[in-house]
């Protein structure tokens, strides 16, 4: 009796443990990888091609051709090779629903009666999970009652599909970028000083400090970054803003901010590239309205460009606006990591809600 307590005594104690923390090993695969588990039947199906064309897609605003996801076709046929495939960080399990293979068999497995009704019913097809079967795992079951069905609900839910993974692959790139360390003290310094933030990497370097214009450099011999922010006070409202102003006002300020070696040439967007430029607003957790646009950059006098990410935002408390852009020069190198990165970075900024508190203050305390 008094061995069996203690055993339940040690359960209880790991039981606790485990909850507290998660002792699994981490997924497996890279950031950018996705392992599209299908029957290999299916590999020239038309959800296979649907597939392709979401998640595989060329991404249109960089320089060079680079799907959104690598995708990696995979089949199991035993235990231990599904074993091997749930290792994996990017996992999406596609098959109609009552399919007589292994892949449709294990999505019935993981589907409640409930849900396979909503997806009889046409109701429902997708469902993201998350660290399932190790950390740091996103997971997307895709079912429907046939092929068509299935191929057409993922080619017309594309971006809620794909943005489900660029969400959660923009906090991986938030570890990814910072881990090495960041700079926190020019973090501080934006913040106390102008009122606003952005999480700075470790080794950029501050090279024009103006009374609402700073850029940062990362220069490194194969790949040439930086960071242009400008800021304006006394905007009430934000209805101006759009793609017209946004790229209008980047143009501006990169002529007079980020110009080249030679005389006369100065970065200015690309717009007859065969690339798009595209502006989007995003959705924050917070009041603050913001936009991003995404294209690539050419230099003007001389044979230089590359990929951009732009944030554009307003804070309606502070009536404040802000425009940060971040920018590649890396002729010889993959731009999707990058680009990637940037748009995780730009996600980190803040504004000071206080900032207009703070300066009356301050004005009051010389008057």
């Amino acid at each position: 009796m008094r061995l069996a307590f203690s055993a339940l005594i040690a359960l209880f104690i790991f039981v606790n443990l485990a909850c507290e923390s998660d002792f699994r090993p981490m997924s497996i695969g890279g950031i950018d990888e996705v392992i599209v588990v299908m029957d290999s039947t299916m590999w020239d199906s038309e959800t296979a091609l649907a597939l392709e064309d979401t998640f595989g897609k060329g991404i249109e605003t960089l320089p060079g051709f680079e799907p959104t996801y690598r995708l990696v076709f995979r089949d199991f046929s035993t235990n231990a090779q599904l074993d091997d495939l749930r290792r994996y960080r990017n996992i999406i399990f596609a098959s109609p629903l009552d399919d007589d293979t292994n892949v449709a068999g294990l999505i019935r497995a993981i589907l409640s009666d409930d849900v396979e009704q909503r997806v009889r019913q046409g109701d429902s097809f997708a469902f993201p999970l998350r660290d399932r079967w190790v950390r740091d795992q996103w997971t997307l079951i895709l079912t429907s009652t046939d092929d068509d069905a299935l191929a057409e609900k993922i080619l017309s839910s594309e971006n809620s599909l794909v943005s489900n993974l660029l969400n959660v692959e923009f906090e991986r790139r938030k570890q990814e970028v910072f881990r090495r360390g960041e700079q926190i003290a020019i973090s501080d310094s934006l913040w106390q000083n102008y009122g606003w933030k952005v999480r700075m990497q470790h080794d950029y370097i501050w090279t024009i400090r103006d009374d609402n214009v700073a850029v940062f450099r990362r220069v490194l011999p194969d790949n040439d970054r930086w960071i242009m922010a400008w800021w304006k006070d006394g905007v009430s409202d934000s209805d101006f803003i759009d793609y017209e102003w946004i790229n209008a006002t980047r143009d501006s300020l990169l002529e007079r901010h980020m110009r080249g070696e030679r005389d006369g040439s100065f970065i200015t967007t690309e717009y007859r590239s065969p690339r798009k430029v595209i502006t989007k607003e995003i959705e924050r957790d917070d009041h603050i309205r913001a936009f991003e646009t995404l294209g690539t950059w050419t230099m003007t006098n001389d044979f230089m460009g590359g990929p951009f990410v732009n944030f554009v935002f307003h804070d309606p408390k502070t009536e404040r606006l802000f425009l940060i852009e971040y920018g590649q020069f890396a002729p010889s190198v993959g731009k999707r990591r990058f680009v990637r990165q940037f748009r995780a970075m730009g996600r980190t900024f803040e504004s000071d809600s206080t900032w207009n508190e703070q300066n009356n203050a301050i004005t009051y305390l010389i008057e």
